[in-house]
């Protein structure tokens, strides 16, 4: 039987602790979520979600995954390790949200190993595929609007590129607890971007100002390059949403390109609760 840390999980319908039951989670309401035997927990419940299979596609989870394990974003890694490092009191616990294919959360578990772990996503496809990495982080299918972790219980926060719900992640932070975002910059892809799109208009994506629920300490613009061939290449598109965009005859002229620098441009910002 697969023995699944309960600490800190509540039941997404009641609110109410989890605890481990043979090989399933339940609380004292008696809703039950069953641990798959990969290791993972699916506490999505259908209410909450906004399509059959809300989340990345495998085939975009599998291009990720590819491309990642390559290393071309190491970089970015160690910047958020970085931040992470700067919170005030250390690091227990953390929450890597919109974890996809598990990536950076098994980087931050390697850095951080007596840390008690989340990987979250909306994905149950992505989860499944995450959890095949280690057993030693808690994998979980949730949205990240409704996580189903308690109040106050977590030192950090990561959303990789992935959404930013502040007034979620304030319950979730303890005092003097951090969120670490990574949003793409203005220039991030732009040659590629200039291949698969007729039309560019340029935005400056600098991260909006925070609503309130929590304050920005740092912002910071990083940058380097990155040469990619073939299947680097192909995954780099089919891991994006570009790929859902690109028309037919843009894809074949990307696919005539043998090579291709890149510009890597990327915001790392930390937030604390207000």
């Amino acid at each position: 039987m697969i023995t699944f840390n309960c600490a800190d999980l509540i039941c997404p319908l009641c609110g109410m602790p989890l605890c481990q039951d043979g090989g399933s989670l339940i609380c004292p309401q008696h809703h039950t979520f069953d641990i798959a035997r990969q290791g993972y927990v699916n506490l999505l419940p259908v209410q909450q979600k906004h399509s059959l299979s809300p989340g990345d596609t495998p085939d975009m989870l599998a291009a990720r995954r590819n491309f990642l394990n390559a290393g071309h974003y190491l970089p970015i890694c160690g910047d958020v390790i970085r931040a992470l490092e700067g919170i005030p009191g250390g690091l227990s616990g953390m929450i890597d949200v919109g974890c996809g294919e598990g990536y950076y959360t098994s980087r931050f578990h390697e850095k951080f190993p007596e840390a008690r772990m989340i990987g979250a996503d909306i994905s149950k496809a992505a989860v499944k595929m995450a959890a095949s990495r280690t057993k030693d982080i808690r994998w979980i299918t949730a949205t990240a609007s409704r996580l189903p972790v308690a109040d106050g219980s977590t030192d950090a926060i990561t959303a990789m590129f992935s959404l930013l719900c502040e007034e979620e992640f304030a319950r979730l932070l303890r005092p003097g607890g951090r969120v670490i975002e990574v949003t793409a910059g203005t220039q991030h892809l732009i040659e590629l971007k200039r291949i698969i799109y007729d039309d560019l208009f340029e935005q400056h994506k600098r991260p909006k100002v925070p609503q309130g629920y929590l304050h920005e300490i740092a912002c910071e613009l990083k940058k380097f390059r990155l040469t990619l061939h073939g299947e680097d290449l192909k995954n780099l598109l089919l891991m994006t949403p570009h790929t859902l965009r690109i028309k037919p005859e843009n894809r074949a002229r990307l696919s005539s390109v043998p090579s291709l620098d890149l510009t890597v441009e990327y915001y790392v910002r930390v937030l604390g609760k207000r």
